[in-house]
């Protein structure tokens, strides 16, 4: 388990038992956030998206909750944004390539996104909180040029939400901190 430049975001390292079968892995363990100082990481919720085509990007959001996330099949290359107001990371990106054998833990007001660099991406992800349609969280635009996120597929090859697309860029988010 490593820590990153963004406060509280941890990478965590997962043994995968390959065999002719497949394979098992230990996804997550309470003991081993904990022996690297989370607080009780108490789930509410499992979710599971899957992006079928390769350049899904997904994000960046940053709900009201800590999550741990995994991929269950596939690769994809997440980007996550600290977006606390007042947090002396606020702004800063960190990159990651997932596969099943790595996870992250990203702590509340992160950023989280992601882009399936292959079919079919399974991506799994525990929460502390309860997403409801009513939920407020932070936002910002995945190509917002101030953060200069290197996207493994390029804007033309990316499918995205509408809603996505339309995020607002970091200044307009650090500017309504402000007011």
């Amino acid at each position: 388990m490593s820590r990153s430049a963004i406060p509280g975001l941890l990478l965590i390292e997962l043994v995968v038992n390959r065999d002719r079968r497949g394979w098992f892995k230990e996804n997550y363990t309470s003991d081993a956030l904990q022996a690297h100082g989370v607080a009780d990481f108490q789930v509410v919720q499992n979710n599971i998206s899957l992006s079928t085509e390769v350049g899904v990007l997904r994000g960046i959001h940053a709900e009201p909750w800590e999550k741990y996330v995994s991929i269950a099949s596939g690769r994809a290359f997440a980007a996550i944004v600290d977006l606390r107001q007042g947090s002396s990371a606020f702004g800063r990106v960190e990159t990651f390539d997932l596969t099943p054998e790595r996870a992250l833990f990203i702590p509340r007001g992160c950023g989280n996104s992601y882009q399936s660099v292959e079919p079919n991406v399974v991506y799994t992800y525990l929460v502390n909180g309860r997403w409801s349609p009513s939920t407020s969280y932070t936002s910002v635009h995945p190509y917002d040029p101030q953060l200069a996120i290197e996207w493994p597929i390029g804007r033309g090859g990316t499918v995205m939400s509408d809603k996505d697309a339309s995020l607002p860029l970091l200044a307009e988010v650090a500017a309504a901190g402000d007011a």
